[in-house]
């Protein structure tokens, strides 16, 4: 089963860890740790899926896939 891409990222400014669903719009959340972060996203996800169905939105599918850079050494 795919699943959305979550992003985790150190916030020097917020002093703690920003996550983020790239294929959903302004799904992010914060967290002390990454495991906190990761808990609160995926809170936040289920939160978001929830509203687009209630409000009969177009949920989109996971597409979204960072850059895989190779090191040649």
């Amino acid at each position: 089963m795919k699943d959305y891409h979550i992003n985790i990222f150190y916030s020097s400014e917020d002093e703690g860890y920003i996550t983020d669903i790239p294929d959903l719009k302004y799904c992010s959340a914060f967290g002390e740790t990454p495991e906190a972060a990761l808990q609160e996203v995926q809170i936040t996800k289920a939160a978001w899926l929830e509203a687009a169905k209630a409000e009969g939105k177009t949920i989109p599918e996971p597409k979204y896939r960072p850059a895989i850079y190779q090191v040649m050494t």
